[in-house]
């Protein structure tokens, strides 16, 4: 059994696009790319069929000068021909329009949870299976991945954006790639053609398949010392530098073709020109991340990564204080904490 200790917790200075990649190609242009891109936002609009247009854990509806949660889905849509698959990032951002404040969790994948709602399928699982069988379903591959991580750290998340795997290299080739100062070298599977990219210490320029390449390796040893989470966040800055470059203006139309196949979000057009106007005019944004503690463990010969239930008990409570909800009714989860 390894162990895979999350305890730090940093303020990271950069804009809201950051930590949403459909608003790093929206917000971070302003106006000019939002009516550009309408078309192609509208394809990827996606409904939940929530009653009254909530989560069932909210008892009113909110609005966006209320503290809200967004579910930040990359999907992984392989040999079932884009009917099903895994979501295999998944970040909650959590955000307060009267702080310029935003909170980011990220769930570890390979969770050990309950997951409901999935039929036969029912039962213990890795927490990113249920997208897999939210799709074979029929249930809804997001709609059950949205509800099982609500469970998981009980709380409400109010909308989601899930981009996929050709989305993020599309994206990545059409800003011309981003420069990452690689911290240790390693190497990862190409997802397309399973080569071998190899990555050295120092400054690199990646391209599409190299930046997916860079931000999904987590099996290798050099994981523990330079921990996915970190690539992800290093890969997100650059790419916001990249995207704000000269030049890359011109781009917007191959690019909104791009969001139109490849990102699903339930997020209205209004919403997204809401957001970007309000936050391009702070001045103090700031993200802060909150780190899930736990162990890798493997149970009935299957990996999976089970949380310290004190940590995620804290985690929740923190996010619920920042949603501005009572503690009330007491700590509850999907999480099987089973051999902690």
């Amino acid at each position: 059994m390894s162990r895979r200790v999350r305890s730090k917790k940093k303020t990271l200075k950069f804009t809201l696009a950051v930590a949403i990649l459909l608003f790093l190609v929206i917000s971070s242009f302003g106006i000019y790319t939002f009516v550009k891109a309408k078309n192609a936002y509208d394809r990827s609009q996606v409904d939940l069929n929530r009653e009254g247009g909530k989560s069932n854990l909210r008892e009113e509806e909110i609005t966006f000068s209320d503290p809200f949660s967004i579910l930040l889905l990359g999907v992984e849509n392989y040999s079932s021909g884009d009917k099903s698959g895994r979501a295999d990032t998944q970040i909650v951002i959590t955000i307060d329009p009267s702080t310029s404040e935003i909170h980011m969790v990220t769930v570890p994948r390979d969770t050990r949870v309950n997951i409901e709602n999935a039929g036969e399928y029912s039962g213990i699982h890795k927490l990113n299976a249920a997208y897999n069988y939210g799709a074979i379903t029929g249930y809804g591959a997001i709609k059950l991945q949205v509800e099982t991580v609500e469970k998981f750290l009980n709380i409400p998340i109010d909308n989601f954006v899930a981009v996929n795997f050709d989305g993020f290299r599309d994206i990545v080739d059409a800003l011309g790639g981003v420069t990452i100062d690689i911290k240790e070298d390693f190497w990862e599977e190409n997802f397309y053609d399973r080569s071998k990219i190899e990555f050295k210490k120092g400054t690199a320029h990646l391209n599409g398949e190299e930046s997916l390449a860079f931000v999904r390796m987590r099996k290798l040893a050099v994981n523990a010392a330079y921990s996915r989470e970190e690539r992800q966040r290093q890969f997100l800055t650059a790419t916001i530098d990249q995207a704000m470059s000269a030049g890359t203006i011109f781009k917007i139309g191959q690019i909104t073709d791009i969001l139109g196949d490849n990102i699903e979000t339930d997020l209205t057009a209004k919403q997204i020109y809401a957001l970007q106007k309000q936050f391009s005019k702070s001045e103090d944004l700031s993200i802060q991340t909150i780190d899930i503690k736990g162990t890798d463990q493997i149970i009935d010969r299957t990996s999976y990564y089970i949380p310290e239930e004190e940590s995620l008990e804290s985690v929740s409570a923190e996010l619920r204080s920042i949603l501005k909800l009572d503690n009330d009714g007491g700590f509850m989860t999907n999480a099987d904490f089973i051999n902690y």
